[in-house]
């Protein structure tokens, strides 16, 4: 039996949207009232870590009402004719929850938290609320296990290199306008072939490997799953 062909999936909020996942500048309510400065930001924590815990508080009980959507289930289905590797840049649970096994987190997890004094220190939250005054072993609070702005992203190498050994790149849902994540592109192959799903696509600043499907994950996937046939 041969190897199966090494398929990486580089997903972006849109990947999510189907879900009812909205983006940070779509949200309603709370979130029109802040800046992502005052939320999602280091210098946010320090200023007022209520506020931070309480808007992601938020966006966990969101995350537990939402279900996967027909791209994230497709996407696991792939795992039966490819090696998948999935890095997103979404902190929902929604790829694992489909079925997909090798998921990389770009930007932090929401159902995780972890301590102010060792990052390496992960733990899971139980329910949907993180609160002021849970501690790690060390005695520290915990903070949303997120990648905040102005924040280095510690695996992005290893995405890098995961991007660096593929024979199919998929991009979804993501404009691939924000670094570093938007930088994983050009470590891929010359050689390979790309698709770029999402239904705002654009092909300006983008090579000719790249075959653009301009459609939502749902149908994008679908449609994916069908170009892929020659290539497994």
């Amino acid at each position: 039996m041969k190897d199966r062909k090494k398929l990486v999936v580089l997903t972006g909020a849109g990947m999510s949207a189907e879900s009812g996942l909205k983006t940070f500048r779509e949200m309603g309510g709370l979130w029109e009232q802040y800046e992502v400065t005052e939320v999602a930001t280091p210098e946010a924590w320090e200023k007022n870590p209520e506020l931070v815990i309480r808007f992601y508080n938020e966006r966990r009980k969101q995350l537990m009402e939402a279900l996967p959507n027909k791209g994230h289930y497709g996407l696991a289905e792939l795992e039966k004719h490819f090696d998948v590797q999935i890095i997103t840049q979404n902190v929902d649970d929604l790829h694992e929850r489909a079925g997909s096994t090798k998921v990389l987190h770009l930007h932090g997890e929401l159902k995780k938290a972890r301590s102010t004094a060792d990052p390496f220190f992960v733990v899971e939250i139980e329910g949907c609320e993180l609160n002021l005054g849970d501690l790690c072993p060390l005695g520290s609070q915990l903070r949303p296990h997120i990648v905040w702005f102005g924040e280095p992203v510690p695996n992005i190498e290893k995405a890098a290199r995961i991007v660096s050994d593929a024979d199919i790149l998929v991009i979804i849902g993501t404009s691939m306008q924000v670094y570093p994540a938007a930088g994983l592109l050009y470590y891929s192959r010359d050689e390979i072939p790309v698709f770029l799903i999402d239904p705002n696509a654009t092909s300006v600043d983008y090579d000719e490997r790249i075959t653009f499907l301009r459609m939502g994950a749902g149908e994008g996937v679908n449609k994916l799953i069908s170009l892929l046939a020659a290539h497994a």
